[in-house]
């Protein structure tokens, strides 16, 4: 008889999204209750599938989070686990370190939360006994590797590892207890569910290592489904993964192309069609849509122009389509070239020339770097890093604001823009 468990990671329960909130407080309600109808899926999961365990390696929480109604919630779906004889293995993750809700919350006897020292928990019941091995780092900084600190495998078992790691490194995520996938495979482990790096990484070899990624998506960065994965452990210690899907919203970016558009309806046909498109590739029950519009179309100083209109007949397209949010629009439009526009002479247009050369020149970019520079300097430091990280980034967001710029100003100027 196989055992069978859930590996997740990273569920980060009420993680605030503030920004979102700003920008869309109906938007930011549905993601912000996303987390926990992710975990309730995960819960779900395991009772239908009538799994043994249910494994989370770490960010269980989102930080030092005090609300007690995360904490009701996260005992009421324990004891749904503990009810149906699902055990359950968590080990802290650096988010985790810093929640006052880890270090209070009293869980039923079937939930092994492991320590800062490496605890082996053997689970029998099944034709083989299985073997948790599992280790939470204390702070939310672990700059060294964890891996020498875990237990040799237990002979006669089937050996599952547990570990919070951004392996040898992630963009977007902090170094946290690094380790080489090869320094993994070798320790005899058969399997290691591993946490932190939000996106889904399967690595085979002498044992098998799974990043299952974020199970419900933040924002556009954590785009795509989001999902969990079924481990299936057969008598002769062969491992069987199957991913389940969890994600409630489902971030996308979504680029349409208006070249060649000259009436505004046109437009929006265009829009509500590559809305319905991404809807259908969707699995999740919402779509949240990052917008792009795309391409050299007559009508881009008028959708530059009226952007809130823009938004407006975006977000409407949306709701037509159904279950379908727009959470941003991005503009990367183009006018037709002046010989395209006909004989007759534009000054818009000209100037809109002028001023592009004007802003390619070293003089004026100094100019603008010294003021970007500037306004970074007088900014807090958690929101200075709008222009990028290093210098190559600073250079970029000068180029994108110059040229968005000139296309604003003449956006603005464009006279005898219709409908």
């Amino acid at each position: 008889m196989a055992f069978r468990f859930i590996h997740t990671a990273d569920i980060h329960l009420d993680s605030p999204l503030r920004s979102l909130a700003l920008r869309n407080p109906e938007l930011a309600e549905l993601i912000g209750d996303a987390s926990r109808q992710a975990f309730v899926a995960v819960v779900d999961l395991c009772l239908a599938e009538r799994v043994d365990a249910l494994v989370i390696a770490g960010d269980l929480y989102d930080g030092d989070q005090t609300s007690m109604k995360t904490a009701r919630f996260l005992a009421s779906q324990m004891t749904r686990l503990h009810q149906a004889g699902v055990r359950v293995y968590l080990i802290r993750g650096n988010h985790d370190s810093m929640s006052r809700i880890t270090k209070q919350l009293v869980l039923p006897d079937t939930v092994t939360i492991f320590g800062g020292r490496c605890q082996s928990v053997v689970q029998s019941g099944t034709a083989i006994d299985v073997a948790f091995h599992g280790l939470s780092f204390a702070n939310p900084k672990a700059p060294e590797s964890l891996l020498p600190k875990y237990a040799a495998p237990q002979e006669g078992a089937a050996n599952v590892g547990i570990m919070h790691t951004s392996l040898a490194g992630s963009p977007g995520h902090d170094v946290y207890a690094p380790c080489s996938v090869a320094d993994l495979h070798s320790h005899g482990f058969g399997y290691w569910a591993l946490g932190h790096i939000h996106l889904r990484q399967v690595y085979l070899g002498a044992s098998t290592l799974v990043m299952p990624g974020i199970p419900q998506g933040r924002d556009i960065n954590e785009a795509g489904e989001k999902s969990v994965t079924l481990v299936t452990i057969r008598d002769d210690r062969s491992v069987e993964m199957e991913e389940r899907l969890t994600s409630v919203a489902q971030f996308e970016r979504v680029s349409i192309d208006l070249t060649g558009t000259s009436e505004w309806s046109e437009a929006i046909i265009r829009i509500r069609a590559g809305l319905e498109q991404s809807r259908e590739g969707a699995r999740s029950r919402y779509l949240v849509a990052r917008l792009s519009l795309l391409g050299t179309t007559a009508l881009s100083w008028l959708l530059m122009r009226d952007r809130e209109l823009t938004i407006a007949e975006a977000e409407q397209a949306a709701e037509q389509v159904g279950d379908t949010w727009v959470e941003k629009l991005e503009l990367g439009l183009s006018a037709p070239a002046v010989a395209d526009v006909g004989t007759v002479a534009d000054p818009t247009l000209e100037l809109a020339q002028s001023m592009r050369a004007n802003a390619g020149s070293e003089a004026f970019r100094a100019e603008a770097r010294e003021f970007v520079l500037k306004t970074i300097a007088d900014l807090p430091p958690d929101a200075r890093g709008f222009a990028g990280k290093d210098e190559a980034g600073l250079e970029q967001f000068i180029d994108d604001v110059l040229a968005g710029s000139v296309d604003l100003v003449t956006a603005r100027l464009k006279a005898g823009a219709t409908r």
